[in-house]
């Protein structure tokens, strides 16, 4: 398909479909719980007064009492409690002696070059890479990989704090235009403007209003999609309603744009829209929610009386073209295949009684495909880890990529006229490392190794597998130093996911190397409502089975504390988006389980997580208050309403950011508000909130060291250990 860099789609709960100059010696963690941690860990903190509304929900005639409705509107209000909250929550953070010890060392290990994988664009060569402390990556090109390479495009030159982040890169078949995407504040909002390649400048052309697009070139223009302007309220919280495809020719204003596609009786359906290499097909991809399930449409460019037809017109299973050959479509399918096939489909004859199976389902979970130099590379998992087969255009297996040990690939794009491809490879202490790959001689070799100041063979990583508490085997990562003690003291780590079919695979954290310098433990399970082992699995943490989820997670605890990783005073847990809505079930349903908790950009209000912004796609995923039966299960799980009164709940750190619309901010602060209000004293009920940030993608890099800092001293303070004692203090 048409190569489109589209930078910041990660962060979870996706719209359409874890978080060093040298040492002598290495700190390590003191496990006694100190006077001072205990003494401020029981401190009872002065939160800020919060209002209460007299505001009662009807949900099927039950009544539900929702007393911080008011924090939901962005209003003068709202803005002077975050201010007051964050007061709170830096003063207590400030107090943590140890906290710039532990920024310095982010800092320092922190500051080394990072490089994305090559590209091809007009037979030069372009790569992403952030000389350390970048706020953003910046872009480079060469014209050979032994030329000098100069800078192409600098994001950082585009706010003065780092704030607005490159979003989409997307070059013209000719080479000669680049249509570039940027948001600012970390806002899903996206304004597309074009470059001319040969002289670096902008043209006139700005479309504002896209979200949930990636351009995609056709002739001497793209297609991209894009919501109507906000008319009135706030548009970082209003619902998103009725997704447009349209089609700007270059140098015309947005007004001329021509409108490709809509769907008057849908309002809740976005369209996607991508041009094959040969721009001989514009594919539609619509769906209904975040579950993966998707309706396929084309319109055969090639002839101007073609009108956009469906391929597959219901939303059962997904469906995702990865090329053409000729007038077939090389498409990658769970349908009938949990764990996915590749088959040809003629889109003039597309029922599927005609497919043609290329590669059909195997025992392990296809992941992704991309077409380079005649050759089909099918990316696999298996228990989480990565396998990359090569077959031809028939689907005829030629050989296997070596891979250096068990991690997780990224890249292997390219056309299918090109005869090399790059990818990269990383694990939990293994660095991103990118290879060439020699397409017609299967041949790897390495191209760039990336050195960092932490001495990553002192650790090691296993994989378990445990059993929760419906007797499901769950995988789960486990990384510490080697000659760990199994003596229940180590301060331990506990993140996952859980959910959107997302598969959480070892990559590389120069964040989580602090912790595993310490003497911490990091374990990541593999739960249900990802997508490690197919569709199956998944749909094992939809609703009406998300329990599933967060007994996964809590088996996950318990495991760690029996075979005496960690104990209950020593375990944090954590995740975001989807993953905070897990830590907030996990605190609710199992408070004593765990020390601290790590709630970041979640799902917390479970009744009224559809009506703001792309919430309503996430349906499919939890199920709806509106419905009945749904409701019912919603309600038993939902952080916000879970909530009892007098009950000592783990030491909790909320982080959110006030330009989030992807998980609106207001569920971070209703849910920290009724903590505040309900929480037995002991620990403190905290919350974080970014300014002029969003749902964690394009986070300028001083924001995300800040932000570690705050989170590991806050985790370290309340499990009564600090890193550094004996050391001197740079406050």
């Amino acid at each position: 398909m048409k190569k489109t860099t589209v930078l910041l789609l990660a962060g979870g709960l996706t719209a359409m479909s874890a978080c060093k100059s040298s040492q002598t010696e290495t700190p390590t963690v003191n496990t006694e719980t100190t006077t001072e941690a205990t003494a401020t860990a029981e401190t009872t903190l002065d939160y800020p007064d919060t209002k209460k509304v007299d505001h009662v929900d009807n949900y099927h005639g039950k009544q539900v009492a929702d007393p911080y409705r008011w924090l939901e509107t962005h209003t003068d209000e709202v803005d002077q409690w975050i201010k007051a909250q964050n007061e709170v929550t830096q003063e207590y953070l400030g107090d943590i002696d140890f906290r710039d010890n532990i920024k310095a060392r982010l800092t320092e290990i922190w500051n080394y070059p990072k490089y994305g994988a090559p590209f091809k664009e007009g037979g030069k060569y372009y790569f992403y890479k952030n000389d350390g402390l970048q706020n953003q990556s910046v872009l480079y090109v060469q014209e050979t990989l032994d030329s000098e390479p100069k800078v192409f495009f600098d994001p950082n030159k585009l706010s003065s704090d780092g704030t607005v982040a490159l979003t989409a890169f997307s070059f013209s078949k000719d080479g000669k235009h680049v249509a570039v995407g940027t948001s600012s504040g970390g806002s899903d909002w996206n304004t597309y403007q074009v470059m001319d390649v040969a002289t670096g400048k902008m043209l006139n052309d700005k479309l504002e209003w896209v979200k949930f697009s990636g351009p995609s070139w056709y002739k001497d223009g793209f297609f991209y999609s894009r919501y109507d302007a906000p008319t009135e309220g706030n548009k970082l919280a209003n619902k998103n309603e009725f997704h447009k495809v349209y089609y700007h020719k270059i140098g015309t204003p947005q007004s001329q744009d021509k409108l490709v596609y809509e769907d008057k009786a849908h309002a809740l359906r976005n369209f996607y829209g991508q041009t094959t290499d040969d721009e001989r097909f514009l594919i539609l991809n619509a769906s209904e929610g975040a579950s993966g399930a998707n309706a396929l449409y084309y319109k055969d460019l090639a002839d101007p009386k073609s009108t956009i037809k469906p391929i597959v017109d219901n939303f059962e299973s997904e469906y995702n073209v990865v090329d053409n050959f000729g007038d077939k479509l090389l498409v990658m399918t769970n349908k009938n295949a949990p764990r996915y096939r590749l088959v040809m489909i003629d889109p003039k004859k597309p029922q599927e009684a005609n497919w043609k199976t290329i590669v059909p389902e195997s025992d392990n979970v296809m992941q992704n495909v991309s077409t380079v130099g005649g050759r089909i590379i099918a990316s696999y998992m298996k228990d989480a880890t990565s396998q990359v087969v090569v077959y031809d255009q028939n689907g005829k297996q030629l050989n296997t990529v070596e891979l250096p040990t068990l991690g997780t690939v990224s890249g292997f794009g390219g056309d299918q006229k090109d005869k090399e491809t790059f990818f990269t490879f990383t694990s939990f202490t293994y660095p991103p490392t990118i290879y060439r790959y020699d397409v017609p001689n299967n041949k790897v070799s390495l191209f760039r190794k990336t050195e960092v100041n932490v001495d990553t063979d002192a650790f090691e990583t296993k994989q378990v597998f445990y059993t929760s508490k419906d007797g499901t085997k769950v995988p789960m990562f486990i990384v510490h130093k080697k000659g760990l003690k199994l003596d229940g003291t180590n301060p331990t780590y506990l993140y996952a996911y859980g959910g959107f079919n997302i598969s959480m695979t070892p990559s590389f954290s120069i964040a989580n190397m602090l912790w595993l310098e310490n003497g911490g433990v990091y374990a990541m399970p593999n739960l249900r409502g990802g997508g490690e082992y197919g569709e199956d699995w998944h749909k094992a943490g939809m609703t009406p089975n998300k329990q599933n989820v967060f007994d996964d997670f809590i088996g996950a605890a318990e495991y760690l504390i029996n075979q005496k990783y960690t104990s209950s005073e020593k375990l944090a847990v954590a995740g975001g988006s989807n993953g905070g809505l897990l830590v907030g079930a996990f605190m609710t349903q199992r408070p004593e389980l765990a020390k601290v908790a790590l709630p970041a950009v979640g799902v917390m209000d479970m009744l009224r997580f559809h009506k703001f912004t792309i919430g309503w796609a996430w349906v499919p995923e939890y199920g709806s208050s509106d419905d009945a039966a749904q409701f019912e299960n919603l309600y038993k799980f939902s952080p916000l309403h879970n909530i009892k009164e007098g009950v000592k709940y783990p030491a909790t750190l909320v982080k959110t950011a006030d330009h989030d619309d992807r998980v609106v901010p207001a569920h971070s602060f209703k849910f920290i508000s009724e903590l505040q209000a309900k929480g037995a004293p002991g620990n403190p009920y905290l919350i974080r909130v970014d300014v002029r940030a969003g749902h964690g993608a394009g986070k300028p890099t001083s924001l995300v060291i800040q932000e570690y800092a705050d989170t590991y001293a806050f985790i370290y303070k309340n499990m009564g250990v600090n890193p550094y004692e004996g050391e001197a203090q740079n406050k």
